[in-house]
């Protein structure tokens, strides 16, 4: 695919306490206020419940022309000739998902330091996904990281690094000059009672820090 991607507003779902209803309504709604990225990470569905629901979620990312990420399941992003993997520190090696999935699909890591932000990109990620910069109703055990950690690591990489976790419209601005390409959001869009309007507002805000 092409990869001149707008990172600025990445999505990345939680399907906790919904219906499919529900869940599919959301991401239509936030792709409707301007997502710009769409990333599947149910780590808790049975395998074949997660390519169900990824084939429902990338009908709405073809809609409306938003990339589409898998998180982690190399083999369910090929499966459905998703537009992308990401992957963890502790998930497979980078290096193998880059051999696996080739150079057209796009490749994300999350990088905690410099060094491993430096070995995604060596290993032949596309994007750094880094953080957490703010607690996480999500992932409420995740590694810290400060403001200037989150700077350090997007000059270390000669790819774009976006912000992940407890990201909402409070504290975007705070991102401003940490030269990060985007801010990945999952609770702040997932719970909203409008998702469209915090979308929308979301990447207005980030937009303006630019």
């Amino acid at each position: 695919m092409n990869k001149d991607i707008d990172y600025s507003l990445y999505l990345v779902t939680n399907n906790k306490n919904k219906t499919e209803d529900e869940f599919l309504n959301i991401i239509e709604k936030a792709a409707k206020g301007g997502i710009t990225m769409l990333q599947v990470r149910e780590k808790e569905l049975p395998l074949t419940e997660f390519l169900e629901i990824g084939k429902k979620v990338q009908k709405i990312a073809k809609k409306y022309n938003i990339p589409f990420i898998i998180d982690n399941n190399v083999a369910i992003a090929m499966d459905l000739e998703a537009d992308g993997v990401h992957v963890g520190q502790s998930d497979i090696d980078a290096a193998e998902v880059r051999k696996a999935i080739g150079q057209d699909m796009l490749l994300g890591v999350s990088a905690q330091t410099v060094e491993q932000a430096k070995k995604a990109e060596n290993d032949g990620a596309d994007y750094i996904g880094s953080g957490a910069v703010f607690p996480s109703p999500t992932k409420p055990n995740a590694p810290h990281i400060s403001l200037q950690d989150l700077k350090n690591i997007a000059d270390s990489v000669n790819i774009p690094v976006v912000v992940i976790g407890g990201v909402n419209e409070s504290n975007v601005k705070d991102f401003k000059g940490t030269n990060i390409e985007g801010i990945c959001v999952v609770s702040a869009i997932m719970e909203s009672e409008d998702p469209e309007f915090t979308s929308e507002n979301l990447k207005k805000e980030f937009d303006a820090i630019k």
